[in-house]
C-alpha cells in the first residue's frame, strides 16, 4: 500500500479522502455516510492479512457518539450500576480528536527519527492517519445537519478544527527538514482539503435548496423567482448557522465567518449568472436586481448576526456588464411605462379642451408586483368635458393625483430597491415633470375654451394640485433638489392660473369700488367703500363652498393680498390736496385695515397680519408731520419689506405736503442706508412688488429731463 501510495502525488492522502467522503454520501444524514465508509474501512484490513496489528485507538464518529449520549440523557436514570460502569469504559475508550492527531504526530516523530523504520510500521501509521482524516472531515461536513449541529456538540467540530491546524503545524515542520527524512504523505494539506470541502459542501446546499420545491415560494409567480428566492433564502439561513454555531468552533485568526461569506457569495453569483445567461422578462429582471441590488446586501449582509461580514470585499453578485445590461432593460420598461402615462393623463385633459365624448371603461385590474396602482388604472381616469367631477364630502374632488402619486411612489419605491445607482431615477422622474408641464398647459388651454363645467373642473384641479405639491415637497424621496424646484415652480404656474380663472370677476369689481378712495365722501367717512366691497366679495365667495379648504384658504388669501396692494397702489396715485385731508384719509384707512383684517379671518386667512400692519404704517406716515418722525417711519417700512424700492418711497413722500426737496433727499438716503444687507427673520413676505408704480418713475425722469 505504501508503494502505491509513493506513486501518487504529496497531496494524494488529503485528496482521497475528500473523495472518499463525496463518494459515501448515500443521504444527507452523516449516520448513511458513516455506514459506507465503515464497510470501505472494514475492506481495507483485510490487505494485510495476518499480519501483526498494534491496537489502535477506537475512535468513533460524531454521529455515533451524539446518538450514545442522546440515549444516555433519555435513560440514564433508569440504568442499574452495571450500565454506568459500563458507559464509563465507553467514554474512557472515546477520544478527542485533536488528541488522537497529537499521538499521531508522536508515533510519526518516533518512526522517522529512529533508523530501521519498516514498511509495515509507514504502512499502518498512514491507515491511521486515512481514519482520523475520515472523522475530521466527516465532523466538518456535519455543519449544516439537521440532526448533527455543531449548536448541540460544537466539541466535536471544534476538535476537528484543532486537528486540522496541528496537522498544518506538523507540515511545517517536517518542511524545515530534509526531504528524504519526511514522511512520504507530508505535506497533508488539510487546512487546504478543508477549504476545498467547504467550497463543495455550500455548492451543495445550494443545489439542494434550489431543487427543493418544498416551502414558502409557492406564491412566486415564477420558476426564476422561486429559484432566486430559495438561493436567497438558504445562503441567508446557512450563514447564520455559521454565525450561531459554527463560528466559535474555529479561532478567529482563520476567519470562518467570511470564508463561508466568500464561499456562498461565489456559489449564489455563479448560479446567478446562469440564470441571466437566458432572457428574461420585465417581472423577473425586476426580481432578480431587488435581491442583487437591495436584499442580498442590505437585507442579508447587514444582518446584525453576521457582523463582521467583509461586506466591501464581495463586491456585486452579477457581473458589471451583466447587471448593466438587466439595469438598462428594466429602466428601459419603466422610461416607456410612464412616457405613457403622460401621454394618456394629458390626452385626458386634451379631451375636455376638444369636447370629445369618452366613454368609461371598466378598468382591468392586475396583480403586478411592487405597485398598488398600475400604469392602465390611471391612464383610463378619463373624464368627458360634459361631465362634472364628482364630488365627495361636499367638496370637489379628481382622482387624478393619487393615482400619478401611486404610480410614481411605486415606482421609485420600486426602483430603489432594484438599482444601486439612485442618479438614475432622473430618467423615471423627469416623466413626471414632463407630465406637470403638459397638464398645466391643458388646464390654460381648457380655461380658454370656457366650457360650462370649468369652476367645478378647476376646483378638482386646486385638489390634485395640493396633493402633488405636499407629495414632492416632503415624500417624494427620488427627486432631486433641482427637479422638485421646477415641478413646485410648474404647480405655481398652475395653482395661479386657477386662481386667476376663479377669481377673475372680482379683479374689475374691486377696482371699481376702490376708485372711490380718497374722494371727498370716503374722506369723512359718509361712503363705507371697504363694507361695500367686503359684503360683495362675501356674496362672491360663498360660491367658493364647494371647493376644498385647504385649497381655498391659499386662494382667499391670494386675493387678500390683491386687494390691499389694489388699496395701496390706489392711495400712491392720490394727490392730496391739504393736511387736514390727509390726516383725516390716514384715520380711514386704520379702519379699512381692521375692516380688511376681520373679514379675511373670518375667511380661514388668518396667516397674514403683516397686510393690516403694512396699511397702519403708511397710514400714520400719511398722519405725521415732522420729517425726522417720517424718517423712522419710513425707514422701518424699509426694513420690513425688502421690495419696498426708491420708486415705493419716492410715491409715498410725494403724498406729504410740506415737506422740502432736501428732507425727500435726506429721507431717501436715510432709506439706502439703513436698508439690510441680508434676508432677516424679522422681514415679512414681499408685498409691495405687487404694487406697481412705473408712473413714479415716469414722472421723475421727466422732471430730470
Amino acid at each position: 500500500m505504501l508503494r502505491r501510495f509513493q506513486a501518487g502525488s504529496r497531496s494524494a492522502a488529503g485528496s482521497s479522502v475528500f473523495h472518499l467522503i463525496s463518494r459515501t454520501r448515500t443521504g444527507s444524514e452523516p449516520e448513511n455516510m458513516w455506514r459506507s465508509l465503515k464497510s470501505k474501512q472494514a475492506g481495507g484490513a483485510d490487505e494485510n492479512p495476518g499480519g501483526a496489528r498494534m491496537r489502535l485507538p477506537k475512535m468513533k464518529i460524531p454521529a455515533k457518539i451524539w446518538r450514545h449520549r442522546k440515549h444516555k440523557n433519555q435513560h440514564g436514570d433508569d440504568q442499574p450500576d452495571g450500565g454506568h460502569e459500563e458507559e464509563e469504559e465507553e467514554q474512557q475508550e472515546e477520544e478527542r480528536l485533536d488528541d488522537l492527531s497529537r499521538k499521531l504526530i508522536l508515533r510519526e516523530e518516533e518512526l522517522f527519527t529512529q533508523d530501521g523504520r519498516s514498511e509495515e510500521e509507514e504502512d499502518r501509521l498512514l491507515k491511521d492517519f486515512e481514519s482520523l482524516s475520515v472523522q475530521v472531515w466527516m465532523a466538518v461536513h456535519s455543519s449544516f445537519v439537521a440532526t448533527a449541529t455543531p449548536a448541540g456538540r460544537p466539541d466535536v467540530l471544534r476538535s476537528a478544527v484543532d486537528t486540522i491546524l496541528q496537522q498544518e503545524t506538523q507540515d511545517q515542520r517536517w518542511t524545515e527538514r530534509p526531504a528524504d527524512s519526511a514522511p512520504v504523505w507530508r505535506p497533508l494539506r488539510w487546512l487546504r482539503t478543508h477549504n476545498l470541502l467547504l467550497q463543495k459542501m455550500v455548492e451543495k446546499q445550494l443545489k439542494d435548496a434550489e431543487e427543493n420545491e418544498t416551502g414558502d415560494t409557492g406564491q412566486l409567480s415564477s420558476v426564476t423567482k422561486r429559484q432566486v428566492c430559495r438561493l436567497g433564502k438558504r445562503v441567508k439561513e446557512d450563514l447564520l448557522t455559521v454565525a450561531e454555531a459554527v463560528r466559535h468552533c474555529y479561532p478567529s485568526r482563520m476567519d470562518i465567518l467570511n470564508i463561508y461569506g466568500g464561499l456562498y457569495h461565489q456559489a449564489f453569483a455563479a448560479r446567478l449568472a446562469q440564470l441571466c445567461s437566458s432572457e428574461l422578462d420585465l417581472d423577473d429582471c425586476s426580481y432578480l436586481l431587488f435581491w442583487v441590488n437591495h436584499y442580498y446586501p442590505d437585507e442579508i449582509l447587514k444582518h446584525k448576526e453576521l457582523d463582521g461580514i467583509k461586506t466591501a470585499c464581495l463586491g456585486s453578485l452579477l457581473q458589471p456588464d451583466t447587471l448593466g445590461r438587466l439595469e438598462e432593460q428594466y429602466l428601459s420598461h419603466r422610461q416607456v411605462s410612464h412616457r405613457q402615462v403622460s401621454y394618456r393623463q394629458v390626452s385626458h385633459t386634451d379631451r375636455q379642451v376638444s369636447h370629445r365624448q369618452v366613454n368609461h371603461r371598466q378598468v382591468n385590474h392586475r396583480q403586478v408586483s411592487h405597485r398598488q396602482v398600475s400604469h392602465r388604472q390611471v391612464s383610463h381616469r378619463q373624464v368627458s368635458y360634459r361631465q362634472t367631477p364628482e364630488l365627495i364630502d361636499c367638496y370637489y374632488f379628481s382622482p387624478l393625483a393619487i393615482d400619478v402619486i401611486q404610480v410614481v411612489n411605486s415606482s421609485l419605491t420600486e426602483f430603489s430597491c432594484a438599482i444601486k445607482d439612485q442618479n438614475k431615477a432622473l430618467r423615471l422622474t423627469i416623466h413626471l415633470e414632463n407630465f406637470l408641464s403638459s397638464y398645466r398647459k391643458s388646464v390654460e388651454d381648457l380655461v380658454k375654451v370656457n366650457p360650462s363645467n370649468l369652476h367645478p373642473v378647476l376646483k378638482a384641479t386646486l385638489v390634485c394640485e395640493q396633493q402633488l405639491r405636499d407629495y414632492i415637497s416632503g415624500q417624494a424621496e427620488g427627486l432631486a433638489e433641482e427637479q422638485k424646484r421646477r415641478c413646485l415652480d410648474t404647480l405655481s404656474a398652475l395653482r395661479d392660473c386657477c386662481y386667476q380663472c376663479l377669481t377673475f370677476p372680482l379683479h374689475g369689481k374691486i377696482k371699481v369700488f376702490l376708485s372711490q378712495l380718497w374722494t371727498p365722501p370716503w374722506v369723512d367717512g359718509s361712503l363705507p367703500v371697504v363694507d361695500q366691497l367686503l359684503s360683495f366679495l362675501s356674496q362672491q365667495l360663498a360660491d367658493l363652498s364647494d371647493l376644498k379648504p385647504a385649497c381655498k384658504q391659499p386662494l382667499v388669501c391670494d386675493l387678500h393680498q390683491d386687494l390691499v396692494a389694489q388699496y395701496m397702489k390706489k392711495t400712491m396715485k392720490t394727490r392730496v390736496k391739504s393736511r387736514q385731508q390727509q390726516v383725516a384719509g390716514s384715520e380711514r384707512m386704520v379702519e379699512d385695515a381692521k375692516k380688511m383684517d376681520g373679514f379675511f379671518r373670518e375667511q380661514g386667512c388668518g396667516s397674514a397680519p403683516y397686510l393690516s400692519e403694512t396699511l397702519c404704517s403708511v397710514a400714520e406716515i400719511l398722519r405725521l408731520q415732522d420729517p425726522a418722525s417720517i424718517q423712522l417711519e419710513v425707514v422701518d417700512l424699509a426694513r420690513r419689506f425688502p421690495d419696498f424700492s426708491g420708486a415705493h418711497v419716492s410715491a409715498l413722500l410725494s403724498l406729504k405736503f410740506g415737506l422740502s426737496a432736501a428732507d425727500v433727499r435726506s429721507i431717501r438716503a436715510s432709506v439706502e442706508e439703513n436698508r439690510p444687507l441680508d434676508a432677516s427673520a424679522n422681514q415679512s413676505p414681499p408685498f409691495f412688488s405687487r404694487v406697481k408704480v412705473k408712473w413714479i418713475n415716469n414722472k421723475i425722469n421727466q422732471i430730470k429731463s
